[in-house]
């Protein structure tokens, strides 16, 4: 896979996971502090040699000899749920949120208790009634808390469990049980919907992976047989009827039917397949029952390659995220310094210590920097993930912000804004036969051979009906065309170099065809030339459209790159209404002009095939791969992978791409506001506990709730294709 490039970063590296290595899904988890303090509990487990959790996408890394119980056991210590990594179990019904998490059920008992205690309060109850209901409110609702907090302060760590414990605890120590019971059930509640609202993001993989079935129907000679698709190989062959979806990736070996592969490519339009088409699994059969020979093995397919790349891209870090954790840990030491300072200096002055306390608890709850660390991942995660149901693969933050900054974006032609398949265009009759005659002919001659534009002049007569007739005594002249006997004529077909050793004079037409970027071949019979014709590659009828559509969004400097000659690059580029290209490239051509376009432009993207254009891809800022679905080398050799043949695609990539960083900006800047508003106020007695508590969580709701818009795609991109 090609190296992302990335600034250094500020914290220590992240390091390569060993193969064998148990991964956990780690649940109930709604800010980075607690990632950290899950990586370190396990981290302490007697045989854990590596411990790394990413709280993008969710998943613990354990390597060593490390039971899995001892995992689960340490992570539940730590007030959070470990269940192996294993993507299918999330196809098993789920159990109502506040049912399967003890955490949203002690939250939800602490919520009655303290909405009883409230209204006793209002009715004129006694203190003593009232009271020991906030004090219930309090235990009930913060008693993970309280059990997160201690192990965060033996490892040690500063965490928002240590944060609000404190907060809470100082009020009962000042007699505020109504408030210490707010902040207990509030901060409860934000972190309670915020987890909810996180694993809608982060289940997008596991939802993915559930559209293949879990079983298959193996064919054993006239009977069929449902096994797992864990049992099945390479080279066995399965049935698929009417309806189904597909559980492996394959080849149709008999039957034929329509299949909807919006959930590997994001084309919603179904596409008709045939024996010895290459389908995938998690496509969704048609009418027609295929019988297929299986290519992969299940963890090897399509879908589970996607399901792999999604998951590692939604748990990297994004550039800003290196700045937002820089920021958080230097913010929360310093704001806790402020508020022991609040609580100390005046009361040493001779103040009044309650009033003092309680601005310090204040400002202890504004210390969390909860919503400022949430703000990148689950924007990375949800844009990664949207843009994965869409059919396309974004290999993380980086290449998401990256994307969006691209200033130039260089395009291959062959491949790229061509379909690489060479068509006849034009016949300019030079002599006797008609044209359609000069076809008949050049197709016969030239029907033996495997050159692309040999084939594409025999695609043409065929198209035509045109009968073939056989060539006697062929004989290739490599690097100038062939030369047979047709219809009792000594025929030679070639391009330009072998019709001026064939001809006294080139036709002038010949000129003509090539300044219009075609290619020409003549057809003769001895020193005469009877026909030319002109072949041009097939553009892509989506290519214009795409460029259109990045030219209206700003992106002006639109390049074209080619090993084709100066004619035909022209003449494809005039197509195109491209005004910069650059011909006649080698690959290492290719790389000098991504340098100089860099250097010139900023970042740039470059859309190959991923695969011829290797080097390009890597040289650019985002190499961005065109119709990879199915091709391992591919998948792997870009940033970004447009699953479908589909250019069009792009512009909506870009400005997914654009709007994840306007959301990530908009988190970034308003978590940081609202912060600077409540440290500024709460030495000064202008806010109380319940408002400190409030904003903090409603603001790290409100921040994961913006980041989970970027799942839904919306007009960034046109062409966003079924939801899945």
């Amino acid at each position: 896979m090609i190296e992302l490039k990335m600034a250094p970063a500020t914290e220590e590296p992240e390091l390569e996971a060993p193969v064998d290595a148990q991964r956990f899904r780690v649940e109930g988890m709604d800010c980075a502090s607690c990632a950290r303090t899950v990586e370190k509990a396990v981290a302490g487990l007697d045989g854990a040699r590596f411990a790394q959790v990413s709280f993008g996408n969710a998943l613990l890394v354990v390597d060593g000899p490390v039971a899995r119980e001892r995992v689960e056991q340490v992570v539940a210590a730590a007030g959070f749920r470990a269940r192996p990594a294993d993507r299918r179990r999330a196809a098993s019904p789920q159990a109502a949120f506040w049912r399967a998490d003890a955490q949203a059920l002690s939250t939800t008992v602490a919520c009655v208790l303290l909405a009883i205690a409230a209204i006793a309060a209002l009715a004129g109850a006694p203190r003593a009634f009232a009271e020991p209901l906030y004090g219930s409110a309090i235990t009930v609702g913060g008693w993970s808390v309280a059990r997160a907090a201690l192990l965060a302060l033996r490892r040690p760590m500063l965490d928002m469990n240590v944060l609000m414990a404190l907060a809470s605890i100082g009020a009962v120590a000042i007699g505020a049980y109504a408030e210490g019971a707010w902040v207990i059930v509030l901060f409860g509640v934000g972190r309670t919907l915020e987890t909810y609202a996180l694993d809608r993001g982060r289940r997008s993989v596991e939802a993915l992976m559930d559209l293949a079935p879990p079983q298959v129907r193996v064919i054993e000679g006239d009977a069929e047989r449902l096994v797992a698709v864990e049992d099945v190989g390479p080279g066995i062959e399965f049935r698929v009827r009417p309806g189904e979806r597909l559980a492996l990736d394959g080849v149709v070996v008999e039957g034929s039917s329509s299949l909807d592969e919006a959930a590997i490519t994001g084309e919603p339009v179904p596409v008709d397949k045939a024996a010895g088409d290459s389908v995938f699994a998690g496509s969704s059969n048609g009418r027609g029952a295929l019988a297929v020979r299986c290519t992969h093995a299940a963890q090897d397919s399509t879908l589970a390659r996607i399901a792999d790349l999604v998951d590692e891209a939604q748990g990297s870090h994004a550039p800003s995220e290196r700045f937002v954790d820089s920021f958080a840990r230097v913010y929360t030491p310093l704001v806790f310094a402020a508020a022991a300072a609040v609580a100390v200096i005046p009361v040493a002055l001779g103040s009044d210590s309650g009033t003092w306390i309680y601005r310090a608890l204040a400002l202890l709850i504004v210390a969390c920097p909860c919503s400022l660390v949430i703000s990148i991942p689950v924007s990375v995660v949800s844009a990664v993930g949207g843009a994965a149901r869409r059919g396309v693969l974004i290999k993380g933050g980086q290449a998401l912000e990256d994307l969006s900054r691209v200033r130039a974006i260089a395009f291959d032609k062959t491949g790229t804004l061509t379909l690489g398949l060479p068509r006849l265009v034009e016949t300019v009759p030079l002599g006797q036969p008609d044209p359609d005659e000069a076809l008949r002919l050049i197709a016969s001659l030239e029907r033996g051979s495997e050159h692309p534009l040999a084939a594409a002049l025999v695609r043409a007569a065929r198209d035509r009906d045109l009968a073939l007739a056989d060539a006697q005594n062929l004989q290739a002249l490599p690097g100038l065309g062939v030369q047979a006997d047709v219809d009792g004529h000594k025929l030679w077909a070639g391009g330009p170099r072998m019709a001026a050793d064939a001809l006294d004079r080139l036709p002038p037409e010949l000129d003509h065809l090539e300044a219009k970027g075609h290619t020409a071949i003549v057809l003769g019979a001895g020193d005469r030339a009877l026909a030319a014709f002109a072949l041009a590659d097939t553009v892509r009828p989506e290519a214009s459209a795409a460029l259109d559509s990045l030219r209206a969004a700003g992106h002006d400097r639109l390049v074209m790159l080619t090993g084709d000659g100066e004619r035909t690059a022209a003449g494809l580029a005039g197509t195109l209404g491209l005004s910069d290209w650059r011909a006649g490239l080698l690959p290492e051509d290719k790389l000098r002009a991504i340098h100089a376009l860099e250097q010139e432009c900023g970042p740039v993207a470059m859309v190959g095939d991923g695969i011829n254009d290797s080097p390009a891809l890597a040289a650019a800022r985002v190499g961005v791969a065109m119709g990879t679905a199915g091709t391992d080398a591919a998948l792997d050799a870009a940033d970004v992978a447009l699953m479908s043949d589909d250019l069009e695609r792009l512009p909506g990539v870009i400005a997914g791409a654009r709007r994840a960083r306007t959301v990530m900006r908009q988190n970034i800047v308003a978590s940081l506001a609202v912060k600077a508003v409540f440290v500024a106020l709460a030495p000064f007695g202008l806010i109380t506990l319940v408002m400190a508590v409030a904003a903090d969580m409603g603001m790290s709701l409100a921040v994961t709730l913006n980041g989970l818009r970027l799942l839904r795609g919306g007009s960034a991109d046109p062409r966003s294709g079924p939801q899945h």
